[in-house]
């Protein structure tokens, strides 16, 4: 416990008078307990505590005994989801002293968050994802989908970027998050499109002509699921024409990806074009390309269809930006267990045994 609490420090305790009965850190440690345990919100965290009181009076002191379902909403509506989301990346450096080589930058929208009766927007959550470590590394929340550009650079300034490479999409394609990487110590791969209008018109132009010579060029293909996909990189250092007039922060080098998919049906082609800050090869720009896609398929969709972020109905005050961090530390904690089996087999296990619940609390 002392180990946990210290994870939390600078986490001021919201509640006042008899509310905070209850103590701040028996509540957390409870409250992850439940959502590593399949769980979601405060009626879950309730009901936990009361069927499991033998197993948490073996850690916890519960004094005033079990917490209350209306005690836990209280908490997470009233909790900073600022200082709750420095603590959590605090909680995280514990496990990534280093970054990997290619840090995934996008945005979530909690659909269930959204409150038509009170105008209130859906929350959008912004994660850096390690696509290495296969872990959360940092996150920002914001109300509208649009200030996702806004949210990014304070989600950078959270991260030691040196030797890596940040990949986003085309909504952060913008100079002033290019010019924040490097500045920072790292290389970026944006992917483009119009939304920077004649700078995608022109590399488009040019990488696609037939004339032109590319750099270096790498064609890779798979197969699975019923679907034969073939990319073809290419890279091109050829940029001073590009730069004369566009300018863009530290752009060393441009690239496209071509994706064709084959499947019994019918054939797609789709090319993405990208800004580099380093000359990769075509080879390694497929492969930073398609560690991008981790995040969607390593967090988003496992917080979709294996936690059910989408269906939480959390919806006043801060409560749904804190569950949602508290949703990220519970599948970090899982990430880490090096367990063979699914991440939902996990789930199970750790709701049926409180041995490996255990394991997965002393990770702290």
């Amino acid at each position: 416990m002392d180990q946990f609490a210290a994870c939390w420090e600078g986490l001021e305790d919201p509640r006042r008078g008899n509310a905070a009965l209850h103590d701040l850190h028996e509540l957390l440690v409870i409250a992850l307990c439940t959502v590593l345990t399949g769980g979601q919100g405060a009626v879950d965290m309730a009901l936990f505590a009361k069927v499991k009181e033998p197993f948490l009076r073996g850690f916890l002191k519960l004094a005033n005994g079990v917490p209350s379902q209306d005690t836990f909403s209280r908490l997470f509506r009233l909790l900073d989801p600022e200082r709750f989301g420095v603590a959590f990346h605090r909680f995280m450096a514990c496990f990534a002293e280093t970054l990997g080589d290619v840090v995934a930058v996008d945005g979530k929208t909690l659909r269930g968050s959204f409150d038509r009766a009170r105008g209130v927007s859906a929350l959008h959550m912004v994660s850096a994802w390690g696509c290495e470590q296969r872990l959360v590394l940092a996150q920002v929340m914001t109300e509208v989908k649009s200030n996702e550009i806004t949210a990014v650079p304070k989600l950078l300034e959270m991260l030691c970027l040196k030797g890596t490479i940040v990949t986003s999409d085309a909504l952060n394609c913008q100079r002033a998050i290019a010019a924040q990487i490097v500045e920072q110590g790292g290389d970026y791969a944006l992917a483009l499109k119009g939304n920077q209008g004649s700078l995608h018109d022109d590399m488009r132009t040019f990488l696609d002509d037939p004339a032109h010579e590319a750099t270096t060029t790498a064609l890779t293909a798979d197969g699975d699921h019923g679907r034969i996909e073939t990319r073809i990189a290419t890279v091109s250092t050829d940029i001073d024409w590009l730069q004369a007039e566009h300018q863009w922060p530290g752009l060393a080098a441009i690239g496209k990806v071509v994706r064709i998919r084959e499947t019994a049906a019918r054939t797609t082609t789709e090319t993405a074009y990208y800004l580099l800050s380093t000359a990769l090869s075509a080879q390694r720009l497929s492969a930073v390309v398609r560690a991008h896609w981790d995040i969607e398929n390593q967090l988003h969709w496992c917080l979709d269809v294996t936690m059910n972020e989408d269906r939480a109905r959390n919806r006043r005050d801060n409560g749904p930006g804190n569950l949602a961090i508290l949703r990220r530390m519970a599948l970090n904690v899982m990430r880490q267990d090096k367990t063979k089996d699914s991440l939902r087999g996990k789930f199970l296990r750790a709701a049926w045994n409180d041995s490996y619940l255990l394991l997965l609390l002393r990770q702290f």
